[in-house]
């Protein structure tokens, strides 16, 4: 079986994109196929290059008749599934409207999997994310909640929307005490959040958590691990990320908090997260379904704090002292504190994570993946490659 994935990839700096090479890696690892067995159509954002190669063709962003050219390459191949990985930025056109150029010529069938879904129709997305659907086999989603929200608004049938959670790495090979001497944190106790800096992340107003934490964990340093936006950055430069040091500044955190400027490869995330004692997203939005960043500190059974959007509800309803409304400095405060202080509690919520996080390594996140696929292309004998 030939499984087409659709979607941004490696180099180009982007959460879709580096889900997708670890989704497509964890089917190589637990499926032993080849590269070609699992071609890449990627799409390319402006003024950007991703080299082609036997496995990857490349389709540039916004260049509409491309997408349908893109179209009749697939109905022509030997793909037996299309994936899609969709999230409404990454494609072209406004609100990633191109992508129905593609879908509407294509004539295999295709699994879509939706990185955003709005817990009520929300115009202009509504309308598109609606034909999507109408033109995918099977959709995706990561979280429970996501199947309501599309089973609700759009009267499509339960049985065709699947929950694959999102996937988590494997524990790195150091140990601890070895990765905390690497990235200069012995005897810190380590706050942690990563990924592309944003104003949606929420990092401004986390600080302003700190100074009252500090008074009782002096030990304190807050990592902001990551580069900003792609997207931010084309629009108002570092602008965000300015204001953020001079924050750190006026609070007097200049000792407490250390920004890691630059896109980190996944090895130094992970080593990031072991180091860490207690991982946070503090999103102010609440309808975000999926986040990769909060997927990998579970998954690797770290400690965690976050404000209850979608996706962490989900993931952490069984932890409701983890969950905490985005500005309430008391209670991030009270939290924080005590994770930080209470070395039995944050013990005893690591061995409960890690529970949590078994099910949700790559390899058996691309393994439900290629099932689904083979599901929809029955009549094809499946003979993964090795080596």
């Amino acid at each position: 079986m030939k499984f087409l994935f659709v979607s941004t990839f490696p180099p180009t700096a982007c959460g879709i994109a580096t889900f997708t090479s670890h989704l497509r890696n964890g089917m190589i690892a637990s499926l032993g196929l080849a590269q070609e067995d699992l071609p890449v159509l990627a799409v390319v954002p402006p003024g950007e290059t991703v080299p082609e190669s036997p496995f990857l063709r490349t389709l540039p962003k916004e260049d509409r008749e491309a997408y349908r050219e893109a179209a009749e390459w697939v109905n022509a191949s030997d793909v037996d599934v299309v994936n899609v990985q969709h999230e409404f930025g990454i494609f072209g056109g406004g609100e990633g409207r191109y992508l129905l150029d593609f879908l509407s010529r294509l004539e295999k069938p295709v699994i879509t999997t939706f990185h955003t879904v709005f817990s009520r129709r929300t115009p202009p997305y509504d309308a598109i994310q609606e034909e999507i659907l109408a033109r995918s086999t099977l959709a995706v989603v990561m979280t429970p909640s996501a199947v309501r929200y599309l089973v609700e608004q759009y009267g499509i049938p339960p049985e065709k929307v699947r929950v694959i959670p999102h996937g988590a790495p494997a524990k790195p090979r150091f140990s601890r005490e070895a990765l905390r001497r690497k990235w200069d944190v012995p005897g810190r106790k380590v706050v942690l959040s990563f990924g592309l800096i944003s104003r949606s992340k929420g990092i401004d107003r986390f600080l302003t958590y700190l100074p009252e934490v500090v008074k009782e964990v002096p030990e304190l340093l807050y990592l902001v691990a990551g580069q900003t936006h792609p997207e931010v950055r084309r629009r108002e430069g570092e602008a965000y990320r300015e204001e953020l040091v001079r924050l750190v500044r006026e609070l007097g955190l200049e000792e407490h908090v250390r920004f890691v400027d630059r896109f980190l490869s996944d090895e130094e995330l992970v080593e990031l997260l072991a180091v860490s004692d207690v991982y946070i997203t503090h999103y102010p939005g609440l309808e975000q379904i999926s986040s990769g960043t909060l997927a990998y500190a579970v998954g690797l059974g770290r400690p965690v704090l976050s404000t209850p959007y979608t996706y962490a509800r989900d993931l952490l309803g069984r932890f409701p002292d983890l969950l905490l409304p985005y500005g309430d400095q008391d209670a991030w405060s009270s939290a924080l504190k005590r994770i930080l202080r209470d070395d039995a509690y944050r013990k005893g919520l690591e061995r409960r994570l890690r529970a949590v996080g078994r099910r949700m390594r790559w390899e058996n996140v691309g393994r439900a993946m290629w099932e689904l696929g083979k599901a929809l292309a029955p009549e094809v004998e499946v003979k993964p490659s090795h080596g």
